[in-house]
């Protein structure tokens, strides 16, 4: 059995955006509760996170922007950022201890106290880009771990599998001119945010690096099994990742009520055995993962709890 890390912490639950918003704070509650009824919880290696510093957050996202979040931040109410998006008092802070809940991991990782870790962490980010908040996210947290993995534990090249029903715009923006970071996508097309068509393979010395697979809607365990043996494996085998990012977004489940896709737990649980055949056979089993969209309490916190014990046993 591995080592599996588990970040929480209660401030992710203090990120408010809306009562009638999915993106909320029963979306962790529902997984804790999950892991904790079924004993999985106590198999973890719990990790505390701390906010991340601005020179990890700056690796991804312009000083401007993170400024302008500071500056935006409300004190009571909320603001808005897009049609989607917003903060209350409590964003900003959970926005930084999301982001800084990988890094602790990563560290974990590297220090060899887990062999992987999930993160359950909010608010979201594959949808943060450079010098925009959008899509319920704030920060990139997977992107900022990428580059952590990168400058501050010299692993060179990263294998990001976003998994999540919408495509993953930031974190593809963020690397589609870097050949040493590798981006795989699958996701429900066209669906939002729009971006993620196959012929977007990234640009200059980048080229060939952003693998996008957009799946029709009802595409479901078998069709996704096929994509993952078939297509990511090969590239993960000519690429030889140092370590492997999960964007795991479990919005594909076919309860969601924002995709029209049709994975089961069983499906996820699947897809986790095959990145973590990739892990195994070329990052001595580093994998960090981490929460990106579900929507449905009870589908989400099942194919969290699968998704863990496809860890566990990884």
């Amino acid at each position: 059995m591995a080592k599996t890390g588990f970040v929480y912490h209660p401030d992710y639950l203090k990120h408010d955006m809306g009562m009638s918003h999915p993106e909320s704070p029963e979306r962790l509650r529902a997984i804790v509760r999950k892991l904790e009824q079924d004993g999985v919880l106590p198999k973890l290696v719990r990790v505390d996170p701390a906010p991340a510093a601005d020179e990890w957050i700056m690796q991804v996202h312009d000083p401007v922007y993170v400024a302008a979040l500071k500056k935006q931040a409300p004190s009571s109410g909320r603001i808005s950022l897009d049609a989607d998006t917003s903060m209350s008092p409590g964003s900003l802070p959970a926005a930084y201890l999301a982001a800084g809940g990988l890094l602790a991991v990563a560290d974990a990782i590297m220090a060899g106290h887990v062999d992987n870790a999930f993160c359950a962490v909010r608010p979201p980010g594959h949808h943060a880009e450079r010098n925009r908040g959008m899509g319920f996210c704030l920060f990139n947290n997977v992107a900022i771990a990428a580059r952590y993995f990168q400058k501050k534990h010299h692993l060179a090249r990263v294998l990001i599998v976003d998994w999540d029903v919408h495509h993953g715009n930031g974190t593809q923006h963020a690397f589609d001119e870097d050949p040493s970071i590798l981006f795989f996508s699958t996701h429900q097309y066209p669906h939002y945010p729009g971006t993620g068509s196959a012929e977007e393979q990234g640009r200059g010395q980048g080229e060939g690096m952003t693998i996008n697979v957009p799946m029709t809607a009802g595409a479901g365990d078998d069709e996704y099994r096929t994509v993952f043996s078939k297509v990511l494996v090969p590239a993960a085998d000519k690429f030889k990742p140092d370590v492997v990012i999960i964007s795991a977004g479990f919005d594909a489940h076919q309860d969601d009520p924002l995709a029209s896709m049709g994975l089961t737990e069983a499906g996820y649980a699947d897809l986790t055995s095959i990145v973590a055949g990739i892990a195994r056979q070329y990052s001595q089993g580093r994998i960090l993962s981490s929460l990106e969209g579900g929507y449905n309490l009870q589908a989400l916190s099942a194919s969290v709890e699968q998704h863990i014990l496809g860890l566990l046993a990884a």
